[in-house]
Formats: C-alpha cells, structure tokens, sequence
C-alpha cells in the first residue's frame, strides 16, 4: 500500500519470490503543470511587452485628437491634428481636419460679411441725415424722429461689430493693469451714480472693460431707472478674483431667463418696449466677461424674489492672478 515517508510518498508491494517493489512516483506530471503555467505567463509578457507600445501610440493619438476637438469646440478654429500613420486613426484625424477647416472657413466669411455690411451701412446711414436735415430742416420733428432712428442704428451698427470682434478674439488683443473701481466710477458719474469699494487691479483692455461696465449701468438705466449700488470687491469665495456688483431695483429677471438675458437680441418677458436698447448689451458684457477669462451672471437681489430687483455680478482675474484660460 501507500505510506508517507521523508521523501514522499512510496509504494510498496510484496513479489512472489519475496522480494518488495517499492514506487516512488518522481510529480512528472505536477511538475509539467508548473513548466506550462510558466511558459504561459513568460508568453503573456512578451505578448504585453510588445503591444503596450502599440496600443500607448493609438490611445496617444486619439488624446491628441481630443484635445484638438475640445480646442476647436473652445473657439480655436485654428486647432489641428497632426496625421500619423494610414490606419483608422489617422483617416479620423484627417477627416477632423477637413471638417475643421470648412467651419474655419464659413465663420470667417460670415464675420467678414457681418464686418463689411456694418462698415457699409455707416455711408448711407450718413447721406440720409444730411439729406433730412436739409429738407426737413434741423428743428423739424421728422428731422429730430429720424435723427433719432438714424443714432439706433449706428449704435446698432457699432454693437455688432465689436460684438464679432469679440467673438473672434480668444484674449484681448490690449494687456495692461486697470484700476476697477476707478474706471467703474468714472462711468458711474455719466449716469450721475458713485462706485463704491476697493482699489483693485485686473489685467485686461481698459477700453472693453470701460465698455462692459458702460452697457451694465445703461441696462440697468433703461430697465430700473438706474442703479442702485456699484460694488467692487474681493470675489468672497475665489481668490485672486475680483467681482463687479450692478444692483438695481427693476421688476427683475424671471428665473427661466437669466441665463438667455445673454444671448444676443433676446427681449425679456418684463421689458417695456420704450426701455428697448440695440439687444446686444449684456451679451457684449458677458462676451467681454470671457474674453479676460471671468464671466457674468444675473439673480435676485434677494433670492427667489425676482420682482424686487436684479444683481448682475460679473468675476475677473486679479492682476496678479495666472493667465486665465479663454473660454
């Protein structure tokens, strides 16, 4: 039978003439199970070690297209992939790049349509008040009506070219350090207000953020009556971010609109047709907002109670903040 002995297990089993046959069984078969997980492992490394070169290149190539597409979607329309090899990938990356040139394309034709047609309409918009003023003669009331008109127009005309300019520009084009509550003082007197709060810096072009805090306090003229506050101060929850606060005490903005109060000619449900402006002004003001790497939003003044005024508050970088990412 079998027995347990120091070196293993062994058989013994009595011969006729009396002699033993003592088996001891060598794991031939145990030890061939070990040679062949081996081999099988040895063969899976050599397998990794020669795909993960492979499959590193195409999962890098597919992050590089990513990070184009993500670029392209930001406003870069200049973003490209470099095209590497002849497979799937690369045909990918050709077709991204096609694609990305036909937009490029289209958008820069229709802003210099857009640019063309504003410069264009300024010759005739000046030949027609010459021409009312001297038929209709400079104190007629059609003359004063037209004159009237004419002035929307131009101010119509001036908003949508900066508005292009703004939307082709990733950063301004000016970079300098601006005194905030300085130059929102400056604007406030014109509307006969005071600016309140700190001295603080932001890196930015002086003549678009002059122009920003202009279309926010003539918003809130139009709509309020005027604001109420000009607040400048430290952003309480960003550091080295600096809040501009326009409060007034209008009929508000309903909360479904707060964010399409925005977007370019958008008239708000509470709007008086009188109080009308170009409806390009605070989506100039968000548009700028960005471009310096901050943004504008618009809520109650008290919260969930929209009818007792509006709060715009628009947040730039310090001037002593890193470069901020265009939006």
């Amino acid at each position: 039978g079998w027995q347990m002995s120091s070196i293993g297990p062994l058989h013994n089993t009595r011969l006729d003439d009396g002699r033993w046959l003592v088996i001891h069984p060598r794991h031939r078969l145990i030890m061939h199970g070990v040679h062949i997980g081996l081999m099988l492992i040895c063969v899976a490394v050599a397998l990794a070690l020669i795909i993960y070169p492979i499959t590193r290149g195409i999962t890098g190539r597919l992050e590089r297209l990513k990070t184009s597409v993500r670029e392209l979607g930001e406003g870069n329309l200049a973003a490209r992939v470099a095209v590497e090899g002849n497979d799937e990938v690369a045909a990918l990356a050709r077709s991204f790049n096609e694609s990305a040139t036909r937009v490029e394309q289209l958008v820069r034709a229709h802003k210099m349509l857009l640019a063309n047609c504003s410069h264009e309409l300024r010759t005739p918009l000046a030949r027609i008040r010459m021409a009312t003023e001297k038929l209709a003669g400079p104190e007629s009331p059609a003359a004063a009506e037209m004159a009237r008109s004419i002035a929307e127009l131009d101010a119509l005309i001036g908003e949508m070219l900066l508005a292009s300019r703004l939307d082709a520009m990733r950063r301004p084009e000016r970079q300098e350090s601006v005194d905030l509550l300085a130059l929102a003082a400056e604007e406030a007197a014109h509307f006969g207000r005071e600016a309140t709060g700190e001295a603080l810096q932001v890196a930015g072009d002086p003549a678009l953020l002059r122009r920003m805090v202009r279309n926010l306090l003539d918003n809130a003229q139009r709509h309020a009556g005027g604001a109420t506050r000009i607040l400048v101060r430290r952003a309480p929850a960003q550091a080295h971010f600096v809040q501009l606060l326009v409060e007034d005490q209008g009929p508000g903005v309903a909360p479904g609109e707060r964010e399409r109060i925005f977007e370019p000619f958008f008239r708000a449900a509470t709007q008086a047709p009188e109080s009308r402006g170009t409806g390009l002004g605070l989506s100039i003001v968000r548009q700028v907002a960005r471009a310096h790497g901050g943004d504008a939003t618009v809520e109650a003044v008290v919260p969930d109670a929209w009818h007792q005024g509006s709060r715009f508050t628009v947040i730039l970088p310090g001037a002593s903040a890193p470069p901020p990412e265009s939006r």
